[in-house]
């Protein structure tokens, strides 16, 4: 378990540093996280993955005060609702299920496994395989 802290990966000469972080909520979820901390200690040239629950991580801090390469995220679950490719998680989340690319960095947000209620419709349980190439 990665609690506001990173490990690195290493294969040969290559490596991806694995940075998690607690909760890093918003609005009635408190924010526990601290990205900055997470990250002591790692260079600038590494490969950066970070996990974190709640995808509006991703503009409120990771894009403006980091350098990560692709952020894992979930939390929205879609709303357990999915039709034609949309979601009333969007307008609550604008990054809520599926990639989202700016400026070269990445976001994942998996619509998960889990339920708040016992009721799916579209938004179907998945795991994710994420294949990363040079």
């Amino acid at each position: 378990m990665l609690r506001n802290q990173s490990e690195k990966i290493v294969r040969d000469n290559d490596s991806i540093a694995l940075i998690g972080v607690d909760n890093a909520g918003s609005g009635a979820f408190p924010d526990k996280s601290d990205l900055k901390g997470a990250m002591k200690g790692l260079s600038k040239s590494e490969y950066k993955i970070l996990l974190s629950h709640d995808p509006s991580h991703w503009r409120r801090e990771v894009l403006p005060k980091s350098d990560i390469d692709l952020m894992l995220a979930g939390h929205t679950h879609a709303m357990q609702f999915k039709i034609f490719g949309w979601s009333p998680s969007k307008w609550i989340y604008p990054e809520w299920g599926g990639l989202y690319t700016e400026g070269g960095r990445q976001l994942y947000v998996s619509t998960g496994i889990g339920e708040n209620v016992a009721f799916r419709f579209g938004a179907w349980p998945q795991i994710v395989e994420i294949t990363l190439h040079n």
